[in-house]
């Protein structure tokens, strides 16, 4: 894992004319920056679409899967059974699947070529996940604590927001995590419903910028690493609580 993740960082340091010589290059010593220059210069609109459509993404998706969740594990909502095992059968359903009706969609609202499209489109792959992750850890929460705060006079929602959700802020972290994670990285929904090149997110512009560049490899590496920075540094920052978030729930006093 770490060898490949080396090799692109030093073959996006290296002008393209050592990268083809016959003995490999393995410390960049003369390396330069304009591989870098030219990925952001081409790939600066892109980054700053997935940026926006993978926040909205978070945004929505803890919008519908926090209240879901909630009513699924505290409230006890009626079919409740039922509609945990339909999240579970929406987790298994394609993308490719649903591509194209949410292309037809798109067109019909005139959302083609919109960030909107996108976050809802990736949202709806994103929420089930969410949902089965939140509801596990706000069934661990002690109905005590919800009971005491009704008692005091707390609103279902002010229960939520005060009581639940802090205690649950490990799986609220996972769940937005892989949300921002998956929506940062689709690929198939956004060369789907996108058609102009200022409107694409990083994934269909780095497609597209390799094409035009399969010669420049400085540039193409410099490109991956550029847009793999922001999961990377996610992962890092949120690895402890993505750690306790998939597991709570789990074990039962």
């Amino acid at each position: 894992m770490l060898f490949p993740l080396y090799w692109m960082l030093d073959a996006s340091l290296l002008p393209s004319a050592d990268l083809v010589k016959s003995s490999p290059t393995w410390i960049p010593l003369h390396g330069t920056l304009q591989g870098y220059r030219r990925a952001l210069s081409s790939q600066g609109s892109h980054l700053l679409v997935s940026l926006g459509v993978s926040a909205g993404t978070v945004v929505l998706v803890l919008l519908i899967a926090v209240p879901a969740a909630y009513g699924l594990a505290q409230l006890r909502a009626p079919g409740g059974r039922l509609l945990t095992f339909a999240f579970l059968i929406a987790q298994m359903i394609p993308g490719v699947v649903m591509a194209n009706s949410f292309y037809t969609a798109a067109g019909k609202l005139h959302l083609l070529d919109s960030p909107l499209a996108l976050i809802l489109a990736d949202s709806t792959l994103c929420v089930p996940f969410a949902v089965l992750v939140l509801q596990a850890a706000m069934r661990g929460v002690p109905a005590e604590l919800s009971e005491a705060a009704v008692l005091d006079g707390a609103s279902r929602l002010h229960t939520l927001l005060s009581v639940i959700l802090p205690v649950s802020r490990n799986a609220v972290v996972t769940a937005s995590l892989f949300s921002f994670l998956f929506a940062w990285a689709d690929f198939l929904f956004a060369v789907t419903l996108t058609t102009r090149d200022d409107r694409a997110p990083v994934t269909v512009g780095i497609y597209r910028f390799i094409g035009a560049h399969l010669s420049d490899w400085n540039s193409v590496m410099a490109t991956g690493i550029i847009a793999s920075l922001p999961a990377a540094v996610l992962l890092v920052v949120a690895q402890r609580y993505v750690a306790a978030g998939v597991t709570s729930g789990a074990v039962k006093d």
